[in-house]
């Protein structure tokens, strides 16, 4: 069993991995974790993603939490073409060699909503959207979109069940809290552990 130094070391060794941010914006209320590749994506206010993920061309709501060893978004391949060898296309790669330079779009934009929950070790197809409220499974393998409030695991995901029925699901995205101030979500976050009260004070 780890001591309590051995664990702070091991702590802090982790957090000197340096994450890789390029071509990102982060709100500054929003953190992203120590190892981990954010590249040409966005993370709305209060949102974070863990250690060790790879985030591309992924755009990000608020108040999401992302585990760690995810990957979400990156490039797709030419399947219905001859080949799904970059080297056909014109984009830049780590193949050196162009036999020719079709264009290809592989890089599809992935859309993570607003309070949305992805366990540890998922992966995210590039191109896919999750909804608001949504919650993914760790270990999951998500390959289609994902409804608002709805809870999806396994490999590949599916539906598991979703988190409210579907009035109370309605109500939340017509209240869009996430998009509250903080006056607001100081007054109402007194609710938050009661779904139905909270949507009984915010309808007032």
């Amino acid at each position: 069993m780890l001591s309590e130094l051995e664990y702070l070391i091991s702590k802090i060794i982790k957090k000197l991995h340096f994450r890789a941010v390029k071509k990102s914006v982060i709100h500054k209320s929003s953190s992203v974790a120590a190892g981990t590749q954010f590249i040409n994506s966005n993370m709305d206010k209060h949102s974070f993603c863990g250690y060790d993920c790879t985030i591309v061309n992924t755009s990000i709501g608020s108040f999401c939490s992302i585990a760690g060893n995810c990957e979400i978004g990156g490039a797709s391949h030419s399947i219905d073409w001859v080949s799904t060898s970059p080297v056909f296309n014109e984009n830049k790669d780590q193949i050196k060699k162009k036999y020719s330079y079709h264009k290809y779009n592989n890089t599809k934009k992935t859309k993570i909503g607003n309070d949305v929950w992805i366990g540890a070790k998922c992966l995210i197809k590039s191109g896919v959207t999750i909804c608001d409220g949504a919650v993914v499974g760790m270990g999951s393998v998500v390959t289609k979109d994902i409804p608002p409030y709805e809870i999806w695991a396994g490999n590949p995901a599916k539906l598991i069940r979703k988190r409210f029925n579907d009035d109370v699901i309605n109500k939340l995205l017509e209240v869009k809290w996430w998009e509250f101030d903080d006056e607001k979500l100081n007054k109402y976050s007194q609710y938050f552990n009661n779904i139905d009260k909270f949507l009984e004070e915010v309808n007032k």
